[in-house]
C-alpha cells in the first residue's frame, strides 16, 4: 500500500488527490493528516531524513520521497490507469515548459498574500500580473484554442489547479482579480476551466480563505500570531464550524475566539 503524509488542503497533496481521480484509482494512496500546528513526530522525521517538507510518498517496501511533482511523476506511471502526462516526447516537454512556470507563480502570490507592508502592495500585484502574463504567453503560442493545454485536462492541469484555488485567499484578502483584458484571455479561460473540472473539486473556496487566514496576516506554516494561542491551521474545530474571518488585513487582528478557533 502506498502512503503519503500531508497536510490537509496543501496544495502539492492536492495535485497528488487531482491525479488519482484521473486516474479513477482514488483509493490506492492512504493519505495520513499531519498537525502542521503540531511538532513533526520523530518517527516521521526518520522516514524523511529530518526534513519537514510535506508531502512524502512511503511505498510498501519503505522507501520514500519527497517533491510534489517526483511523486506525481511516479504515481502517474506506476499506478494503473489512463497516464496523466503526454506520452509524446515533444508534448510532455511543451507540459513541463509550463510547469517549469508554477514555482515563480505559487511564490508570487505566496509572497502577495503575506505581505505585511501597505506599500509593496502594488509592486506585488503586478509581479503576479506578469505571473499570469507569461503562462498566457506559453498557451498562446502552443494551445491558442484551449481550453487546455491539450486535448484534455492533463498534467500541467493537475499542477496549476491547486494553486489557482489557493489565489482565492487573494481574492478575499487582497481584492485581486485577473484584469479582463485581452493579454489574460488565454489564460483565464484555462484558469476558469481548470477550477471547474470534476476531478479538482477537493477543497472549496470557503475552506482555504479559514485556513489560509494567518497567512494573510504572515504567520505561515502552522505559526503563531501575537497575541494567539491556536492557528487558523488547526484541525479542530473544523473550518466548517467557523465563520468567515474578517476581509481587512490590515485592520484590528482578530483573536482566537472571533475567529472560532477555541
Amino acid at each position: 500500500m502506498l502512503t503519503v503524509h500531508h497536510i490537509p488542503v496543501c496544495p502539492f497533496s492536492q495535485r497528488l488527490e487531482i491525479l488519482l481521480a484521473l486516474k479513477g484509482c482514488p483509493e490506492a494512496v492512504a493519505f495520513e493528516v499531519v498537525d502542521i500546528t503540531q511538532p513533526r513526530a520523530p518517527e516521521l522525521l526518520r522516514k524523511t531524513g529530518g526534513s519537514t517538507a510535506l508531502p512524502v510518498l512511503e511505498t510498501a517496501d519503505g522507501t520514500v520521497l519527497r517533491e510534489s511533482l517526483v511523486i506525481l511523476r511516479y504515481l502517474d506511471m506506476a499506478l494503473p490507469g489512463p497516464p496523466v502526462a503526454q506520452a509524446e516526447p515533444l508534448r510532455h516537454a511543451v507540459e513541463n515548459l509550463l510547469v517549469a512556470q508554477e514555482r515563480d507563480f505559487g511564490h508570487q502570490g505566496y509572497a502577495f498574500v503575506m505581505n505585511q507592508d501597505s506599500q509593496r502592495r502594488d509592486a506585488l500585484r503586478q509581479g503576479l500580473l506578469d505571473q499570469y502574463a507569461r503562462l498566457d504567453e506559453l498557451l498562446c503560442r502552443h494551445s491558442a484554442r484551449g481550453p487546455w493545454l491539450f486535448q484534455r485536462f492533463g498534467w500541467a492541469e493537475a499542477v496549476f489547479t491547486p494553486l489557482f484555488m489557493r489565489f482565492w485567499f487573494l481574492g478575499y484578502y487582497e481584492g485581486f482579480e485577473l484584469p479582463d483584458e485581452p493579454r489574460f484571455a488565454r489564460v483565464r479561460a484555462w484558469q476558469e476551466a481548470c477550477l471547474e473540472h470534476p476531478a479538482a473539486q477537493q477543497v472549496t473556496r470557503e475552506q482555504i480563505v479559514k485556513l489560509y487566514h494567518d497567512y494573510a496576516r504572515g504567520a505561515g506554516n502552522g505559526a503563531l500570531l501575537p497575541g494567539r494561542t491556536r492557528s487558523s491551521f488547526v484541525l479542530a474545530p473544523h473550518w466548517s464550524r467557523r465563520p468567515w474571518p474578517p476581509r481587512d488585513k490590515w485592520g484590528p487582528a482578530p483573536g482566537d475566539a472571533e475567529l472560532g478557533l477555541l
